[in-house]
Order: C-alpha cells, then sequence, then structure tokens
C-alpha cells in the first residue's frame, strides 16, 4: 500500500528541485535520505523531510510493517505560483523578474518482488 507526502509553494525554481527528485527517484527510502543528508543544494532538506513524511505516512497506513523494504516509487516537481518583482534596468526601463516557487509530490511504497513462478 502506497502513502503520499506533499509540499506546497516551496520557493525555489522546479527546475532545480528537479535535479535533486531525478536523483532520488527508484532509490531505496534509506539510501535517498542519505544522499539528500548530505548533497550541497539548499532545496535538498526540505526533500530530505518530505520523504521521510511518506515513510511516516506509509507507517500509519501499515501498522508493525517493516520499512527496510521502502522505495520511492514516484517523485514530481509541479511549477507553482510566481512572484513577479521590477529590476531597474538602463535608461529608465525596467525588466521583470519571475521568483518562482514549485510542489513537489512524493509516493513510496514497498519494493514490489517479482514471482518467477507465476509467469
Amino acid at each position: 500500500m502506497e502513502a503520499v507526502a506533499k509540499l506546497k509553494n516551496y520557493p525555489t525554481s522546479p527546475r532545480k528541485m528537479r535535479l535533486l527528485a531525478d536523483a532520488i527517484r527508484g532509490l531505496n527510502v534509506e539510501k535517498a535520505v542519505a544522499m539528500l543528508e548530505h548533497h550541497p543544494q539548499h532545496s535538498a532538506i526540505p526533500l530530505r523531510k518530505l520523504v521521510m513524511s511518506a515513510v511516516s505516512n506509509w507507517k500509519q497506513k501499515n501498522e508493525g510493517a517493516d520499512v527496510g523494504g521502502l522505495v520511492v516509487k514516484t517523485i514530481f516537481v509541479d511549477g507553482a505560483r510566481s512572484i513577479k518583482r521590477m529590476l531597474p534596468a538602463p535608461q529608465g526601463r525596467a525588466y521583470r523578474m519571475r521568483k518562482r516557487s514549485n510542489h513537489v509530490t512524493v509516493i513510496v511504497d514497498a519494493k514490489q518482488i517479482k514471482d518467477n513462478n507465476n509467469k
């Protein structure tokens, strides 16, 4: 049984967050958390907390089950609101600066073991 956790309106660009999401997609949860703990990118901290939240949600759904076989089944990053600001430019002009944010969704599930007997 899978469990979901969502992070909404985190103020970093979706492109930067997708780099981390692609790195942990399909990994064992313990490896993903260890990798995010030591990653230099600033958005690794909330992503680590999000994975831990998904694990906690999975524990609540599956009481007494082993967490060792959990895998980051799905993770995706969507764009959220953009705050628009103006930057001064030469000759009295102004440039628009978009401060982007994102939504992240993580789904964890127990690793599926393939049974060779039932083909």
